[in-house]
Parts: structure tokens; C-alpha cells; sequence
């Protein structure tokens, strides 16, 4: 009898991570089938994808998200009365914990298991949503290791799993087969900008990163920068922020706008600037030195400051547990500021040494071969049926 799983992601990090433990699971359980949400990636490997996945992103607070939210109920509920229908063996949220908590506690209630892959960030701020976790997840997956103290003696069973990437990420990094690819000189100086992957995150950052490189390029003209773009939307947003910037000038900063790969684009780098996100694991992964920046609008910001607990907002930093790379964010996110950490970064060869050996030791701690061991949890629950 052939078996269904849903699975839900939102967010091209999450259709990443989607479609690696969809590929895993098949090689175990090649007549599974798969519905849900998912991007391109995990429809690829054959998910039945009910909604844009894209719709799932919710950007900060305030008046941006709650807009969305009644649309964003109604898709629930709809991807609910389906999945329950379906009576499928297991469901498995990624991350989007908005969209995916109360859409698991709906599943939970109608007794079907609910694994929430990718802890929500109550390390970070919003502590109280333990006990909406508990209500909705049979069982929590954490991506860090020091996520699993944030569970302890709440009764809600956890595992920590490592990160995918680290272990599809090498070690040790070719940048001279990079720039190959790309067709870059080998002696350029190369900086990655990556301003996020939604439509939010890009329409606040792009004018900023254009501007900020066009700062670096008056000191250094002849930089290249590399700008990653995850989908069509976005990159037409920054290309045509960059035509209006940039159309009066008569030498303007050499960027070059690529269609996804912003692995290679980080991999061809000196250095990276990184809205706050996944992007700053993967470069921290590449061992690559960067500086971190973010902006959200102003009401969001405001009640951000009010709910957060730690004093990092990058992953590196967070999980290194000191100010390893510079953020730089909000109001203080200029170009004069962002400009000036990322040439002073450049030139300090002894800094950039020791980022690296710090991010070499967080790939070999977040290395724990994470898909064999998410796939051995979900088989505990596949074999039940």
C-alpha cells in the first residue's frame, strides 16, 4: 500500500533542505508519495505542491504581515481539510513556524504525527511560543546544537540533526574553480552581495548594496561584485533599482547580477555582505570573512527590539557566541558604514585569518551527516503503518 507524506516549506531555504530529505527518504521508500507545499526544488522531486510556497513568507511585524494574514489563513485551512483527507502517515513542517504551527496543530488534533523541522528562533526572541510548539509538534528536529537546551523540561520531544549544508559543503573551498566558472581574473578583487531571498527583503536592501558598492568602487575601481538573485521578481527589482542609480554615471561599479548560484558567487569571493539569514551560514560554511546587515521597516524594527534576548542577529555570531563578523543594520546600514567595514575587513589579513579558523570549527560542529539521521527518525514512524 503506497504510503503518503506531507510536507510543507516556505522559502528557498527551506525548499533547499525540502528537497535533499525528499530525495533521502525515496532512496529508503521509493513508492512514497508527497504532497504539500513546496518551491521548485522539492517539486522537482515529486512533491504535489498545493500553494506558491512563496506566499508562506511572512517579513517582520506589523502592518506588512498582517495584510497577508487572512489569505494566509484561508490557504491553511484549505491545506489542512486536504491533508486530513489524505490520512497521510506523517506531516513535516519546514520551518515557516507562522504558517506551519498552526497548521500542525490542526493535524495533531485529527492524530496524525507532526515533525517540525528547523526549530522557530525562540532562542532569539518569542520564547512564549513553547507553548504553542508543544500543542502542534510530535516531535521538533534542531538544526544547532544549542537549540536543545531551549526545550528542556517542556515534555516536547527534540533531536538535534546538524545542518544539511554542512555536510554538502566542503571543507575546504576551490575559489580559483570558481571564478573559472564565472570567467573572472583570478587577482580580482570579488565581493558577493546577497540581499535576501524575498520581495521584502529586496525592495529595503537592494538601494543600499547598490550604493555601497558603488562607495567601494571609488576606492577600488576595478572590484567586481557578484549579486545572487533567487528568483525572477527579485532580480528584476534590483536590476531596475540599478538602472536608476546608476544610469547618469559614467563608470559605474562593475556588478554582475546572476540567476541563483550564490554558492559559486561566494565561493569566486574576497568577501561577502549578507542580509541576515541562511545566507550568513553559507558563507560562514565557505569560511568566507563577511559583514552582516538587515533592515526591516520601522514598526517591525521597533517591536523587534522590544521581544529580542540575544545581542547577535547573524548565525555565525549567534552560534559562535561572540561577535565573530560585523553587523551592521537598521538606520546604521549606510553605504559610508557598510563600505568602510567591508574594505577595512579586506585589508586585515590577520582578522580574516582567524574568521576563517572559527568558521572551519562551527562546519565540523554543525556536521552530523543530517539527512541519514532525519531519515532514521521519519522510518520510526513509517514502519508504524
Amino acid at each position: 500500500m503506497q504510503k503518503t507524506v506531507a510536507i510543507v516549506a516556505g522559502e528557498a531555504s527551506g525548499d533547499l533542505i525540502g528537497s535533499g530529505l525528499i530525495r533521502n527518504i525515496k532512496k529508503k521508500y521509493p513508492n512514497v508519495r508527497f504532497i504539500g507545499v513546496g518551491g521548485p526544488l522539492m517539486i522537482s522531486e515529486g512533491v504535489e505542491s498545493l500553494l506558491d510556497y512563496e506566499r508562506l513568507s511572512l517579513h517582520g511585524l506589523g502592518w506588512d504581515v498582517i495584510k497577508k494574514l487572512p489569505s494566509l489563513i484561508i490557504a491553511r485551512m484549505k491545506i489542512a481539510e486536504r491533508i486530513i483527507s489524505e490520512s497521510p502517515a506523517l506531516f513535516i513542517g519546514i520551518d515557516a513556524p507562522d504558517f506551519n504551527l498552526g497548521l500542525e496543530a490542526q493535524l495533531k488534533k485529527h492524530g496524525i504525527t507532526t515533525i517540525h523541522y528547523v526549530s522557530p528562533s525562540i532562542w532569539a526572541w518569542r520564547k512564549g511560543r513553547l507553548s504553542k510548539i508543544k500543542k502542534s509538534v510530535t516531535r521538533m528536529l534542531t538544526l544547532f546544537p544549542f537549540e536543545i537546551d531551549c526545550y528542556r523540561n517542556t515534555g516536547i520531544t527534540v533531536d538535534y540533526v546538524g545542518h544539511p549544508l554542512a555536510d554538502s559543503y566542503p571543507l575546504k573551498i576551490n575559489m580559483r574553480s570558481a571564478r573559472d566558472v564565472l570567467h573572472i581574473d583570478q587577482k580580482a578583487i570579488v565581493f558577493s552581495f546577497l540581499p535576501g531571498s524575498r520581495l521584502n527583503e529586496v525592495k529595503l536592501l537592494s538601494e543600499t548594496l547598490i550604493r555601497t558598492a558603488i562607495e567601494i568602487s571609488n576606492t577600488l575601481p576595478e572590484a567586481v561584485f557578484l549579486i545572487p538573485m533567487v528568483n525572477r521578481a527579485t532580480k528584476e527589482i534590483f536590476e531596475r533599482n540599478f538602472y536608476h542609480i546608476t544610469s547618469h554615471m559614467f563608470s559605474p561599479p562593475k556588478i554582475r547580477v546572476l540567476f541563483g548560484h550564490s554558492k559559486l558567487a561566494m565561493e569566486a569571493s574576497d568577501l561577502v555582505l549578507a542580509a541576515s539569514g541562511t545566507a550568513t551560514l553559507e558563507a560562514a560554511l565557505l569560511k568566507k570573512p563577511m559583514v552582516i546587515t538587515y533592515k526591516v521597516p520601522f514598526l517591525s524594527w521597533i517591536l523587534l527590539k522590544r521581544l529580542k534576548y540575544l545581542p547577535f542577529i547573524g548565525l555565525p555570531n549567534i552560534l559562535s557566541g561572540k561577535l565573530v563578523v560585523p553587523e551592521i543594520i537598521q538606520s546604521d546600514a549606510t553605504p559610508k558604514k557598510l563600505s568602510d567595514a567591508l574594505v577595512n575587513l579586506l585589508n586585515d589579513k590577520q582578522r580574516k585569518k582567524e574568521i576563517s579558523s572559527c568558521f572551519l570549527e562551527l562546519h565540523r560542529t554543525l556536521r552530523q551527516n543530517t539527512e541519514r539521521k532525519i531519515t532514521e527518525i521519519i522510518s520510526e514512524y513509517l514502519n508504524e503503518r
